[in-house]
């Protein structure tokens, strides 16, 4: 894993650049609350961040800008798509995962309702699902099969995808081989931009966590580790 922005090289036919970011920032985000599929909008600073992107990848190309269907990413796509001529392609695919009769709730509020339940969650237990949401492994298998259909769709191409913490942290483990339960080691940091190669079937990790744009301004998901 490295720091910075990524060198840019000729990209091979039979691969895709990747650039894949988090949503800015929202008003559930700092007050702790779960968020999943409900449709929560950016919050001012959130805003700043988005808009940030845009001058942060000016000089880099781009040939596709995908984003989850739910406005906090969708709003922070087109803070990169301005000035470029390329529509934001919305994907339910790519959204938070469902977090069932949680969502909406503190997560303090949570962990004293089922303490059982949070703390199989903490845990990343592939077989836990909060009442009505996903499993992990639900969850993981269908991120992953949006993003390696979406980067098959533009093999010799880069393409960004603004999506959410927990889709992140499932790109994450499986470009850099880490296991796909237990606690989290990578940061998904609000709108920071992270690097990742779709080549010989697989996700490489090129680079993590690039946050110079923000200026201090992007929070972490509450369950690092």
């Amino acid at each position: 894993m490295t720091d910075g922005p990524a060198k840019q090289a000729s990209l091979p036919p039979d691969s895709t650049r990747l650039l894949v970011i988090r949503h800015g920032e929202t008003a559930w985000n700092r007050e702790r609350r779960w968020q999943g599929h409900l449709d929560i909008d950016l919050n001012a600073r959130g805003a700043v961040q988005a808009a940030s992107l845009g001058p942060a990848l000016a000089h880099e190309p781009l040939d596709a800008i995908y984003a989850s269907d739910l406005q906090r990413a969708r709003k922070t796509a087109e803070g990169m798509s301005h000035g470029r001529g390329l529509p934001v392609h919305l994907d339910p695919a790519l959204r938070e995962r469902a977090f069932g009769a949680f969502e909406g709730m503190l997560h303090g509020e949570v962990e004293a309702a089922d303490p059982a339940g949070y703390a199989r969650w903490r845990a990343h237990d592939l077989d836990y699902g909060p009442p009505g949401g996903e499993t992990l492994a639900d969850f993981h298998r269908r991120v992953l099969d949006a993003v390696t259909a979406i980067a098959r769709r533009h093999l010799g191409q880069v393409v960004a995808i603004v999506t959410h913490g927990g889709v992140l942290d499932c790109l994450y483990r499986a470009a850099s081989g880490a296991p796909m339960h237990g606690p989290r080691t990578a940061d998904l940091l609000n709108a920071a931009i992270n690097r990742l190669e779709y080549a010989g079937g697989r996700l490489h990790l090129v680079s993590w966590g690039e946050a110079e744009h923000l200026a201090g301004l992007a929070l972490d998901e509450i369950d690092r580790a």
